[in-house]
Parts: C-alpha cells; structure tokens; sequence
C-alpha cells in the first residue's frame, strides 16, 4: 500500500533535522569547551610543580652548601634540576645567603 507522505509530515521531518543538527553543534562545542578548559587546568597545575621543584632544590642546596643559591643555572647544573624553559617562564628572585629565594612560575 502507498502510503503519501503530506505537507506537514515534510514540515515535521525538516524541524527535526535542524534541532538534530543544533543538538549537535552543542554537544560538539561543548566538548570542544571542555579539552580546553582541562588543557588550561594541567597547564597550571604543571607550573605549580615546577616552581615546587625549584623550591625544593633550592632547599636542598641550602642545606648541602650552608646558603642558598643565587642562580637558577646552580640549581640546574649541579643539583639535578630540569625545566622546560620552553614552556615555562621561570622568575628566580635570590636576596641573600640566609633567605629562601622567591620563585614564580608562569606557564607560556
């Protein structure tokens, strides 16, 4: 049997070919929203690491030699320390013998 398809079955089909299409484009912005949110959260957390690193080796040092270095370079020459200068901006404030270096750390 022959069954004709009317106005309003074609009208019904294309409303729910546009809301497919808008239901995609959402979830797919959604996704695309939530990679780079996540991207942005590991970066952070990666230069938070990095700048515990450099305190602990800074650390370390002052415990070894009786002073604190006054270079990021001692650190990463003698004591084993390795930074993706690539990625990361490394700020390495030293004042004295005796006081902790300030250290920030800002991702690239």
């Amino acid at each position: 049997m022959y069954h004709e398809v009317t106005y309003a079955e074609i009208a019904r089909r294309k409303r729910m070919r546009i809301i497919l299409a808008v239901v995609v484009v959402f979830l797919c912005a959604n996704i695309a929203l939530a990679a780079f949110l996540s991207a942005n959260v590991s970066r952070k957390q990666a230069a938070v690491s990095v700048r515990e690193a450099v305190i602990t080796a800074s650390v370390q040092c002052a415990a070894v030699e009786g002073s604190y270095p006054s270079s990021l370079s001692h650190l990463e020459s003698h004591y084993g320390l390795v930074i993706n200068h690539d990625d990361y901006i490394v700020n390495y404030e030293w004042l004295a013998d005796n006081v902790p270096p300030s250290v920030t750390v800002v991702p690239r």
